[in-house]
């Protein structure tokens, strides 16, 4: 454990961010393993909607850095391609 103050509270900062970005990244995963889930069920009304939900959840995570911008895109990219082989 850190003895200086300053030390101390980069402690906490960080793990305020780092649970924070847990969270982020945990919504994505649930945004995305639903997606999948309408893809295979059929659901392509509803698949097309969880995708735009999903494009701007990943930009804001890339906007506040949790993932890297180009992360983002790309996910975007092959999200949307999977859903127009669907269609």
């Amino acid at each position: 454990m850190a003895n200086i103050k300053s030390a101390m509270k980069r402690i906490k900062v960080i793990a305020k961010k780092t649970a924070r970005n847990r969270m982020v990244k945990s919504q994505l995963k649930t945004a995305v393993r639903r997606f999948e889930e309408a893809i295979t069920a059929g659901a392509l009304d509803d698949a097309k909607a969880r995708l735009k939900f999903i494009e701007k959840k990943l930009h804001q995570a890339a906007a506040k850095g949790v993932i890297h911008k180009k992360k983002a895109s790309r996910k975007v990219s092959r999200l949307a391609s999977r859903l127009n082989k669907a269609m």
